[in-house]
């Protein structure tokens, strides 16, 4: 196992680039699926996910390699082996959008129930009653779903929660439907937008991408294109929060600020100086924060994702913000890990209280999900001693090579292996 030890060095400076967005890639090499032969998907960051979903493809029987460029080749099969493990899927929820691409394609498909992060339930119905109303049949049994269909017709489907992951899913499902489908009340991510793009490179006819309302026209059938992921906006609003934590000025190039209006809203209110450029954002913060409310709703909103690194950076904020979570009811249980830092943070429900104090102190941490274990490593940066992150397989699950970036800020920061040594 490995762990991060962080000690503070003071002010941030210099410049990273943000990769392909995690949350879409996926996606993508999902949608690959779709047709016969070899989709090919640039930008895509070399984290755990990714390789998870590598071998999910390949136990459905496509094959996956990266060439001389670091592009992703996803070749699919004439015929898929339409069954997705469970020692694959449980790793990662993300999985479950093999299921639209394998119903349209092969109108059979057997996904177990996913896994991933902890932080609360997470049910897949909402994809299930969808793809229902396309013309699959579900039965759920040992811990797996089966799906069972004829050609998708198309339909009009209102989605009770703009959930990103089933926009997804019926997006990648819709497209081979006879007919025409609309969905209602669809996400707005960039990342959705992104999987509609890939998918009409590939001969789909989508409108209304981005949009509540997205309308898919079927097609008979898909080829394999060429598409460039989009840059990862989380990953860019970490490093964007890394600055208002320890100061100075650090440029994230490929950041899109269109895509994260709201957050970059927030981090200005705190006082941090923004500037979007050509190339990226430019964040300039030089001294304490200012508290401010939070509360997360779906995009255009404050992501959910956003939510640990905006409690860190309020946790060392001048005044007493409260913090609202509207998404996923157990996103507070990193609270206790900053708690040990130091950090005056009382949670209530979906609602918590952050009184800033002006320095955190070292201690021994867990990282219990992706973004709050990135969110704790940006606390050791503002920490009195020394700061031991462990579970760092989270956090390589949606960043490539996060110490080595934040080193190249002027972090004090390194990995190594937390066994004892031999004989302790």
């Amino acid at each position: 196992m490995q762990q991060f030890t962080v000690r503070p060095a003071g002010r941030l400076r210099g410049e990273i680039t943000v990769q392909g967005a995690k949350n879409s890639v996926l996606k993508l090499m999902a949608a690959s699926l779709l047709a016969e032969g070899t989709t090919r998907i640039e930008n895509v960051p070399r984290i755990t996910d990714v390789k998870i979903m590598e071998e999910v493809l390949t136990a459905i029987g496509a094959e996956v390699r990266r060439d001389e460029t670091g592009a992703v080749l996803v070749t699919a099969p004439a015929v898929c082996t339409p069954v997705a493990p469970y020692e694959l899927v449980e790793k990662m929820r993300a999985s479950i959008v093999v299921l639209g691409p394998l119903l349209a394609r092969h109108h059979f498909a057997r996904v177990s129930l996913p896994g991933g992060d902890d932080f609360g339930s997470r049910p897949i119905d909402i994809h299930l009653r969808a793809l229902g109303e396309l013309g699959a049949e579900f039965t759920t049994e040992h811990g797996y779903v089966e799906g069972r269909c004829d050609r998708f017709v198309g339909a009009r489907i209102v989605l009770e929660y703009p959930s990103h992951t089933a926009t997804d899913n019926i997006l990648a499902a819709s497209v081979l439907a006879k007919g025409t489908t609309v969905i209602e009340n669809a996400a707005r991510e960039p990342e959705v937008t992104d999987l509609a793009e890939l998918l009409t490179a590939m001969g789909a006819r989508i409108t209304g991408a981005g949009t509540s309302r997205i309308e898919v026209e079927g097609v008979d059938e898909l080829h394999p294109a060429s598409h460039r992921a989009v840059a990862d906006r989380v990953e860019a609003a970490t490093f964007l929060a890394a600055a208002a934590i320890a100061g100075g000025e650090v440029h994230v190039r490929g950041a899109h600020h269109e895509h994260m209006d709201m957050y970059l809203e927030k981090l200005e209110a705190m006082g941090v100086g923004l500037e979007p450029t050509a190339t990226g954002v430019t964040a300039h913060a030089a001294g304490r924060p200012v508290a401010v409310d939070v509360s997360t709703l779906p995009y255009p909103g404050v992501a959910t994702d956003y939510k640990p690194l905006l409690v860190t950076v309020l946790a060392v904020a001048s005044g007493v913000a409260i913090v609202s979570e509207n998404i996923y009811a157990g996103r507070f249980r990193y609270v206790d890990e900053l708690r040990r830092m130091g950090a005056d943070i009382r949670t209530e429900g979906h609602h918590a209280v952050v009184r800033g104090v002006e320095r955190l102190s070292g201690a021994p941490v867990r990282a219990p999900d992706i973004r709050a274990g990135a969110a704790l490593v940006l606390a050791g940066l503002v920490a009195e001693g020394e700061t031991l992150v462990t579970g760092v397989e989270h956090i390589d699950r949606g960043y490539e090579d996060f110490d080595g970036k934040l080193r190249a800020l002027g972090a004090d920061i390194t990995r190594g292996d937390d066994r004892p040594p031999t004989g302790a």
